[in-house]
């Protein structure tokens, strides 16, 4: 049986890319790109856009916004 994870954008300013990955490796993913290329620095992260739309929809979900 397969499950289709939603896939994730990450983004790396520093490093001009931009790729997805699946929700469930997203952390892992931003961690080593950022321990590999950036010392550690969180330069790489998960596209703010996309956060800035999980919050707001979280938000609505759980009453934040009445």
């Amino acid at each position: 049986m397969t499950t289709d994870q939603p896939e994730i954008p990450v983004v790396c300013e520093a490093c001009g890319t931009r790729t997805s990955v699946a929700f469930e490796d997203v952390e892992d993913a931003v961690a080593r790109h950022n321990e590999q290329l950036h010392d550690g620095d969180p330069v790489a992260e998960v596209d703010p856009d996309v956060l800035e739309e999980l919050a707001d929809r979280l938000a609505k979900d759980i009453g934040l916004l009445e």
